[in-house]
C-alpha cells in the first residue's frame, strides 16, 4: 500500500497472458502499462484465466452441484453447473446465429432471475461484452448506454416492478442504429413488441467450441457502470485478468467453499453482488447462488430458511430493516453465518446490532466498480469490524490519501482525513471512451481519484468519512446532483434548481431539491415537479424525495459562486431550519 515509482506512459498495446505478444487494445480503452501488467503477472495476480475458464473449472469440479436457484419468467429454476453451462453454450450459439459477434456490446437489463446468469455466461462464451444495467434504470439511462457503447442488442424481461421493460427496449432500439435485436426473457404467453426475440427461441445445439473459449485474458470482458458525479454513469472496462483476480482473492478472504449458499439480495449486476465475492466468487468456489426477487426481509428470510443460506450482502438501509424484522420473524435464520454490508458506510450503531439480531458475523465491504475493494476480515477484532471499512484485497493495492483542495498532489499526515487515490492490479486506468473525464479522474501516474474522503488507521484499515464530489449516496445508490438538476431545469416553469443530500436515518442520505420558478408564472407544485422528473424516463431512485419551491435560493452571499458552494450553502440552510 505504499506508493511506488511513477510508471511509464500509457501505450496502445497490452501483452497477452498466453502468448506474451502485444495485441491491439480495443478502441476507447486505456490499457495497463506493460511494466505494471508484467509485474501483476509475475506476482501471480493475473493468471491468464478467462470467464469461460471460470465456468469450465466449476463444471469440471462441481458439475452436479447446484449453481443457481431462483424464479424467472418460466417459474422456479434450479440448475447445476453442468446445466448452466449447457444453457449458456446453447444461447451463445443462437446469438451468434443472429449476428452477435465477438467484441460486440450487449446491454444486459435484467432483474434477479436465473436467466441473468445464463445470459452473462452466454455472452462470455461468445466473446461479446455485457454492458451491465440495473433493473431500476429507465429509458434515459438505457438509451445512453446503448448509444455510448454502440450496443448490438439489448437483453431484458417483459414486465418487472410495474414497468414494461420490453416495450421500452424496443423503443430504444428503434432510435439507436447499432441495436439490431431486443431479446426478452419471457414466458410463452408474454406479449412482446414487434421484432423482439425470446431467449427460449434462441437456444441451439452449440458447436464444440465457441469464440469466447479462446478469449484473450488481457482483453476487456465487460463494461460496468460508475456511480456518476456529473451526469449519466461512465462505462468501466474490466478485463478477464484484472476482474477475476479480485473474484478469486475475494472468495478466499470471505472463506467461500462448495458449501457456501449465497443470497443475491441486491441487483445481480451491482459490482458488490457480482464479485465481492458475489455470484462470481461463488462460481469460483463451487457454491450455490440464490437469487432473491426482492431484498425485503420477508422475501429474503423465507429464502434463507428454505435454502439454508450461509452468506448474504446488503446495503446499510436494508441491514437496518433486516435487524428490525428479525425481532418478529418466525423464520429460521440459523444457517446465516455472515452478513456483508457495503455500498455505503455502515454506522457503528447499526454494526453493533447486526450480530445479536441476525446471529451472523458482520463483514464490512467498501469498494467501487472501478476497482479497489476493502474488507474487514472474518477474524478481525470486534472494534475493527464495527468502526472501519476494512483493508484492501491486495498487497499491491496502492493507496494515497491527499489534500482534496490541493489538486490531489499533497499527501495528508498519517491518520488525517483526505481524498482517496488508488491504483493496483484490478483498478482501471481509464473509463471507456472518456478522454476528457479521464484527464481529471486519473493522475498522470495512473492513480484513480475515487472521490471518497477517508482516513487510514495505524493498522491500515480504511475509515470512510464522506465524498469529495457532489454525489448523493441514497441507500447505496449514487446520484449525481447535477443530473437531477438538469432534469428539473428542463421544466418550462423552472428557472433554477439545486439538489442536495440531507441526512436520513434509514437511507443514509435522501435528496432534497430547491426550485426557483419562472417569475410571474404560476409555480409548479412539488408533486408536479417530482412527476415531471419521473416522466423523463429516469430511474426511480433519482426522483427527488422532497421538493421545495422558493422565490430565490434562501441563502445570502452565494452570488455567482460555484454550484458546489451553492449546494453547500443550501444544505446548511436546511440544517439550520430543521430538516423538512
Amino acid at each position: 500500500m505504499t506508493r511506488s515509482a511513477a510508471e511509464p506512459a500509457l501505450t496502445s498495446t497490452v501483452t497477452s497472458a498466453v502468448t506474451r505478444e502485444p495485441r491491439p487494445v480495443a478502441e476507447g480503452v486505456v490499457p495497463y502499462p506493460p511494466e505494471a501488467a508484467e509485474r501483476y503477472r509475475a506476482a501471480g495476480y493475473w493468471t491468464g484465466q478467462t470467464f469461460a475458464d471460470l465456468l469450465d473449472g466449476a463444471v469440471a469440479r462441481h458439475g452436479d452441484r447446484t449453481a443457481v436457484v431462483g424464479t424467472g419468467p418460466s417459474g422456479e429454476q434450479r440448475w447445476t453447473y453442468a446445466e448452466l453451462d449447457a444453457r449458456a453454450r446453447g444461447l451463445a450459439a443462437g446469438l451468434a446465429e443472429q449476428g452477435v459477434a465477438p467484441g460486440d456490446r450487449v446491454v444486459v437489463w435484467l432483474p434477479n432471475v436465473p436467466e441473468y446468469v445464463e445470459v452473462v455466461f452466454a455472452l462470455f462464451r461468445l466473446g461479446a461484452l455485457p454492458v451491465f444495467a440495473l433493473p431500476a434504470h429507465r429509458a434515459s439511462e438505457i438509451r445512453y448506454f446503448a448509444e455510448h457503447a454502440e450496443a448490438r442488442a439489448i437483453v431484458t424481461v417483459g414486465r418487472h416492478d410495474r414497468f414494461d421493460h420490453a416495450a421500452a427496449a424496443a423503443q430504444i432500439a428503434a432510435g439507436v442504429p447499432t441495436v439490431r435485436h431486443v431479446v426478452v426473457a419471457a414466458s410463452a404467453d408474454t406479449e412482446l413488441p414487434g421484432g423482439a426475440l425470446t431467449l427460449s427461441s434462441l437456444r441451439r445445439t452449440p458447436p464444440d467450441t465457441l469464440p469466447g473459449d479462446d478469449a484473450d485474458p488481457a482483453s476487456v470482458a465487460f463494461l460496468q457502470l460508475s456511480g456518476g458525479t456529473t451526469g449519466l454513469p461512465k462505462l468501466i472496462p474490466r478485463t478477464h485478468d484484472d476482474y477475476l483476480y479480485s473474484v478469486r482473492a475475494s472468495a478466499e478472504i470471505c472463506g467461500l467453499s462448495p458449501a457456501t449458499v449465497y443470497l443475491a439480495a441486491l441487483p445481480a449486476s451491482h459490482n458488490f453482488t457480482m464479485s465481492s465475492p458475489g455470484l462470481l466468487g461463488v462460481v469460483h468456489a463451487g457454491g450455490t447462488t440464490v437469487l432473491a426477487p426482492s431484498p425485503d426481509p420477508d422475501t429474503c428470510f423465507r429464502l434463507i430458511e428454505a435454502e439454508r443460506v450461509t452468506l448474504a450482502a446488503v446495503v446499510p438501509p436494508l441491514a437496518a430493516a433486516w435487524v428490525q424484522a428479525a425481532e418478529r420473524t418466525p423464520r429460521d435464520l440459523s444457517s446465516l453465518e455472515v452478513l456483508q454490508v457495503g455500498g455505503a458506510k455502515c454506522a457503528p450503531e447499526l454494526a453493533r446490532k447486526i450480530p445479536p439480531a441476525l446471529g451472523a458475523r458482520l463483514q464490512q465491504v467498501f469498494g467501487m466498480a472501478e476497482g479497489l475493494v476493502n474488507y474487514t476480515r472474518l477474524d478481525d477484532p470486534e472494534d475493527v469490524v464495527r468502526e472501519t471499512q476494512g483493508r484492501p484485497i491486495s498487497p499491491d493495492d496502492e493507496i494515497r490519501v491527499v489534500d482534496p483542495d490541493d489538486a490531489g498532489e499533497r499527501e495528508v499526515a498519517p491518520g488525517e482525513v483526505g481524498a482517496l487515490l488508488t491504483r493496483g492490479p484490478y483498478t482501471i486506468r481509464g473509463y471507456y471512451r472518456a478522454d476528457e473525464h479521464n484527464a481529471s479522474a486519473f493522475t498522470e501516474d495512473g492513480f484513480y481519484r475515487t472521490g471518497d474522503l477517508v482516513r487510514i488507521t495505524d493498522h491500515g484499515d480504511v475509515v470512510v468519512s464522506g465524498r469529495v464530489k457532489e454525489q448523493i449516496n441514497r441507500g447505496g445508490e449514487k446520484i449525481a446532483a447535477e443530473e437531477v438538476e438538469n432534469h428539473l431545469l428542463a421544466h418550462p416553469d423552472v428557472v433554477d434548481a439545486a439538489v442536495v443530500g440531507v441526512p436520513d436515518d434509514f437511507l443514509g442520505e435522501r435528496t432534497h431539491a430547491f426550485v426557483v420558478p419562472v417569475p410571474e408564472r404560476e409555480a409548479p407544485t412539488p408533486a408536479a415537479l417530482r412527476r415531471f422528473v419521473r416522466d423523463r424516463g429516469v430511474a426511480a431512485y433519482k426522483v427527488p424525495d422532497t421538493v421545495e419551491v422558493v422565490e430565490a435560493f434562501p441563502v445570502t452571499g452565494v452570488g455567482k459562486t460555484s454550484r458546489r458552494a451553492l449546494r453547500t450553502a443550501l444544505a446548511e440552510h436546511l440544517t439550520a431550519e430543521g430538516n423538512p
